[in-house]
């Protein structure tokens, strides 16, 4: 960890459903972008050394909003709604995704995206869109593969390959391997963060 962030000093400022909800200020903002239970939530309570700032929830789904962190008054995370969940009508999903749209393509303060995939499986479609997504809009992007201790560490390599592959990796982007369960990946995800700063 870093001596410029007090981690401890972080709070949920607002939830926003628009532009017109969005701090109005020139922090720097880390989005953390992932489908549903990815361990979006979890990510941000390791970061960030708190057992709930952001609520894990047993239902996929429920972040409806853009929630914004405020850590120390230097930096924000914003937890954009988990995508790629099945029980949300169409109409909803589609509305989401121009809520995270325009706050990825519209907001100034935004540095960079860490997109969340889990370490078990193939990146899923929305994965794949996710990060084509942010590349087209040459966003800058952290990729990082949660759940880490549920793959024994001789397979990691195969399993960083698939990803890699199925996302069509940019070899300067940021990979990372992660837990929340044993901190895997801790000080790396938060060195790449504070390097987009």
């Amino acid at each position: 960890m870093t001596e410029y962030l007090n981690t401890h000093n972080a709070s949920l400022l607002l939830s926003a459903a628009n532009k017109s909800h969005y701090p109005q200020d020139d922090l720097p903002e880390i989005a953390l972008a992932g489908r549903s239970n990815v361990g979006k939530s979890s990510f941000i309570n390791t970061l960030l050394g708190r057992k709930n700032l952001a609520r894990t929830s047993s239902k996929p789904g429920k972040t409806q909003l853009l929630n914004f962190y405020n850590i120390d008054d230097k930096l924000r995370f914003v937890d954009v709604p988990g995508y790629g969940y099945a029980k949300v009508s169409k109409s909803e999903r589609a509305k989401w995704g121009k809520m995270i749209e325009e706050y990825l393509v519209s907001r100034d303060n935004l540095r960079a995206v860490v997109s969340l995939v889990d370490f078990r499986h193939d990146p899923s479609a929305d994965d794949i869109q996710m990060y084509e997504f942010l590349k087209y809009y040459e966003i800058p992007v952290i990729v990082v593969a949660t759940k880490a201790d549920k793959i024994p560490r001789g397979k990691w390599n195969k399993h960083e390959s698939a990803i890699k592959k199925k996302l069509n990796f940019d070899k300067t982007d940021k990979f990372i391997i992660f837990s929340s369960v044993d901190r895997t990946g801790l000080d790396e995800s938060w060195d790449s963060i504070l390097e987009e700063l």
